[in-house]
């Protein structure tokens, strides 16, 4: 339909490359979408499925206007890596509660030549408490006078980043009343566990330190194995993602069957709700979390420069996990929401590359430059990019709400759920109506 000039309107089209498959390029909604709902549904029903969900899946922008008619954009989610920095590590004018202080910054520029300010610092968080740890490993060990005092400064500034992440990860639209982006997770659980019986469970790998996915799954009423065992005192024992739900379906013959709705669910770079004390092998704890301003002794930053925590327990082992199932056959990677922007799970999905049967299908804007673009300049036909302009204004394709709504196979369950909530609205009581007057009858 042409529009009130008499021109045809702009098409909305998005990217879907395989390789060097001669059908790979841009597609037209919304037709395009079930080219890739259909290639999809064929994905997830492989032998061995793997997600990896990145920053992107929790963070959701809404465009506004505020008073004075000029639009905006307002967060519902939690940031992704790159606003988090900036908005940490800018210069201000005056020393402000929970940043850095010019004093603090001053000392890193003298003493180490170092400023956060600096592009690397200050697109990815995580590179700078890598730097951050990196000193202070250094400076403990250190026997020169000003080591102590340098050290202080360190140890302020880290505290500091991770006082800030805690209050991203537990204050927010999100925590005070906003839903958008805890349904969303809610969806995409629903539409993601029921696969065939037959077939192994799906692992849920995250970057993220929230607790959508875990919360998601509690108001679903989900099972899901997190590497935790306990009831009072929940602790860290990898021994528990080697065991599986299942229900007895016989008693007499002892006959069993995996539950459907079953999830393995790996925080590779932990979580605000895991602490840390000293009970021996098994250290780590799962705990509820408040909305206070302190972070305590979150597990968060797993760095090569962080040795004790990062290459042993629980990282090691949630990286193991991931490697481990990755690389079996018949594997199928989706990653959304994630930018490949850790070298560290960056090198184990080229690894699981050299498996012949392991296939990665990446949710990500496919002009991107770095490691999108490597993937990208392999024309490997195992690896799929769909990303791109979204069904309408604003939206992307590659966005965790479009993936969800739009791409994901819609299951037989769905329809059934809708129809539940109908009955569910049908049963529960009515308002009481106002009386009519005489003057509203006809």
């Amino acid at each position: 339909m042409a529009d009130s000039d008499g021109e045809e309107p702009e098409k909305l089209t998005f990217k879907f490359l395989r390789g060097v498959e001669a059908d790979a390029g841009e597609l037209e909604w919304p037709a395009g979408a079930d080219v890739v709902r259909k290639a999809l549904s064929e994905s997830l029903n492989a032998k061995n499925v793997a997600f990896l969900l990145g920053a992107g899946c929790s963070s959701n922008c809404i465009k506004e206007k505020d008073a004075a008619g000029k639009e905006t954009w307002r967060e519902l989610g939690i940031p992704t890596m790159a606003p988090l920095a900036a908005e940490f590590t800018k210069a201000r004018a005056a020393d402000e509660a929970g940043f850095p202080t010019d004093a603090e910054r001053k000392v890193l520029t003298d003493e180490f030549g170092i400023d956060i300010g600096d592009k690397e610092y200050a697109r990815n968080l995580e590179r700078l408490m890598e730097l951050l740890f990196s000193l202070r490993f250094t400076l403990s060990r250190s026997t020169l006078p000003k080591a102590k005092k340098n050290l202080k400064v360190v140890n302020s500034i880290i505290q500091k980043v991770q006082a800030f992440l805690w209050g991203k990860c537990t204050n927010g639209a999100f925590a005070n009343g906003d839903s958008t982006v805890g349904t969303l997770y809610e969806t995409f659980y629903r539409k993601l566990v029921l696969r065939d019986r037959s077939l192994p469970r799906p692992w849920l790998f995250t970057t993220n330190y929230d607790l959508f996915n875990e919360t998601a799954m509690d108001r679903l009423g989900l099972p899901y194995a997190n590497g935790f065992s306990g009831v009072v005192e929940r602790r860290f024992n990898p021994a528990t993602f080697r065991y599986a739900l299942a229900e007895q379906l016989d008693l007499t013959n002892r006959k069993w069957s995996a539950v459907d709705g079953f999830v393995y669910l790996c925080k590779i770079h932990g979580s605000i709700s895991w602490t840390e004390d000293d009970h021996g092998l098994f250290p780590i704890r799962e705990t509820a979390v408040s909305k206070g301003p302190e972070p305590g002794k979150v597990m968060i930053y797993p760095t090569p420069a962080k040795q004790n925590s990062s290459l042993g327990s629980p990282y090691a082992d949630l990286f193991r996990e991931f490697q481990s199932r990755i690389v079996r056959e018949q594997s199928v990677l989706f990653t959304m929401g994630y930018a490949f922007g850790d070298e560290h799970i960056n090198n184990i999905i080229y690894q699981a590359l050299t498996i012949p049967t392991f296939r990665l299908v990446i949710f990500v804007d496919p002009t991107l430059e770095g490691e999108v673009a490597k993937l990208r300049a392999l024309n490997d036909p195992r690896i799929w990019i769909i990303g791109g302009s979204g069904p309408e204004a604003d939206r992307k394709a590659h966005y965790f709400d479009t993936i969800i709504e739009e791409f994901m196979p819609q299951r037989p369950s769905e329809r059934i759920d809708d129809a539940i909530r109908k009955v569910l609205e049908a049963m529960s009581p009515k308002k009481a109506e106002a009386p009519s007057t005489d003057g509203d009858s006809e």
